[in-house]
Parts: structure tokens; sequence; C-alpha cells
């Protein structure tokens, strides 16, 4: 994989995740929670002086988005506001532009074959992620096991917040969160100064402590946590997956978690092989279905 001079400069965003002791969190309230009904997010106290703190939620034809963004104050509340502005506006263009249920999307005149993938670089970029997801689950994440043709859905939520995310960064806004229902990417710190701290909660157990991160870069994502049975369908054989209740995946990148969450979940406990070997994703959650 090329390695550009933007991601050489912003070396030091690298993943950095840290489990944390439950027993030594109870005085420290989480920044994000992941899991619930509501997916909420929990203030942890009041803002540094010297940032400015954004919260901002839009909704598209198929999710909703949250975005948290802390930003020095030096770089000032027109600049944050454009930032902002101009992930929102990433996030809606994608919603429009390649939503597979639009039939003037660009994935539907992919389907329908009237344009090619190179087409439009941004198209190409997806393809080839779904391909590339193919290949590292055997098969279990397939874009194009679907009636009707190509559809990139297990994993273009995710790629729609990495693209939103690099706006924010162009921009100057390198400490931020965006979720999206149950997954999310992070970078940098919070408001209060620390590493974003989430609470992963159990999906159907809602009785279990949490499982608790601390991140200032990485990404979250999880399938299944809906509660509709035969959203994710078993490629290889057309039916509904059923042997998992959830799949839960952190790593680098939100489209690659989710698009492993999404085949883990239809793979059920065999999938957990992928994440051997020194590999940057780890499977947090692999619930069996009672």
């Amino acid at each position: 994989m090329r390695i550009d001079a933007r991601r050489a400069r912003w070396a030091d965003e690298q993943p950095r995740t840290r489990w944390v002791d439950q027993s030594a969190f109870h005085s420290r309230r989480p920044d994000l929670r992941l899991g619930t009904r509501t997916h909420r997010l929990d203030r942890a106290g009041p803002d540094a002086a010297d940032r400015i703190s954004v919260q901002h939620t839009v909704r598209t034809s198929t999710a909703e988005y949250t975005l948290l963004l802390n930003a020095p104050d030096w770089l000032g509340r027109r600049v944050v506001g454009a930032a902002l502005r101009d992930a929102v506006a990433e996030l809606r263009a994608i919603d429009l532009t390649y939503g597979p249920n639009r039939p003037d999307s660009l994935v539907s005149m992919l389907r329908r074959g009237e344009i090619s993938p190179e087409s439009y670089p941004p198209l190409a970029d997806l393809v080839d992620r779904c391909a590339a997801m193919r290949a590292a689950t055997d098969g279990w994440f397939d874009a194009w096991a679907v009636p009707g043709g190509f559809d990139p859905g297990g994993l273009l939520g995710g790629w729609a917040v990495e693209r939103a995310a690099d706006r924010l960064r162009a921009a100057g806004v390198h400490d931020y969160a965006v979720l999206s229902g149950a997954d999310l990417t992070v970078r940098g710190h919070a408001a209060h100064g620390g590493p974003w701290r989430v609470a992963l909660h159990h999906p159907t157990d809602s009785r279990r402590a949490p499982l608790v991160l601390e991140m200032t870069a990485g990404a979250v994502g999880t399938s299944g946590v809906s509660g509709r049975r035969g959203h994710v369908v078993d490629p290889h054989t057309g039916e509904p997956a059923d042997q998992l209740v959830a799949a839960t995946v952190v790593g680098p990148d939100l489209a690659v978690a989710d698009a492993y969450a999404t085949a883990l979940y239809a793979a059920g406990p065999a999938g957990l092989a992928w994440f051997r070997n020194g590999s940057d994703y780890r499977a947090l959650f692999a619930h069996r279905r009672r």
C-alpha cells in the first residue's frame, strides 16, 4: 500500500487502544457508549479553556452520524465550523452518490453496467476495498454475492465516516470522534485532554459490565446489534446468517472493521482465525445465538 505525504506527516495517528480494568474505571465516566439502545454520549466534564468543542448530528436516508470535534482555540471557530460543514457534506454526498438503494447512484449504475469502476476514482476505491475484504475473509464478506449484483453496504457506512474524517484532518482538526449507530472512529483526545474513553456494552445482556477502551486512534465496527435477524446473508448459501447475535471488531480503519464485523457475523466462530498472526484488527465480541 502506498504511503502518501499526508499519512507520513500524521504517523502518530497509528491505532492506539488500551483495554482498561473496569474496577479502576468507576471514578471516570466514558465519553462514548456503544452497544446500548441509545448509543448515548456522556459528558466527561468541563471543556478545556483553550479548546473548541463541537457536537453535531446529521441524518441521511440510511444512517445517523454524530460528530464530536475538539479543536485548538487558535484554529478559530470559523475554520472549525467550515471543517464540520465539509465533513457533513461528505456524508450527505456519499449517501446520494453511492447508496445502492438509489436508482441514480453510481453503485446502481455500476450494477446495470452503465459505468465501470474506473469512471470515478472514489468508486474504484470502494470496489477495490470490497474486493480486498472478500479475499481477506475467505469470501465471507462478498459485495457481489447479493441479489442484483454489487452492493457495498457492509462497509459503505464505515467508508463514509473515514472519508468525512479525512475532511476534518485536512482542515486541521485532529481530535475528533465520528459515530454511526454502534460504529465509531476516533483520533486524538477528548475535550478533557485525555484519550477518548469508550464503553462497549454487551449487545444482549445489560447486566454485564461494559468493556472499556481508551483510544487515541482507531475504529470500532459492529454487526448484529440492530436486532434485525436476517439482515446479514451467508454469501455461500444465500441464507440469513444466524450463528451469532453480534460481532464487534476494533482496528485502524472503520470501513475494514465494519467489513470484518459483517463477515464474522456471517461466518460465526470460524471467522476468528482472521485475527491471528499479527493482524491489526481484533474481534472484541462474537456472541453465539442461543
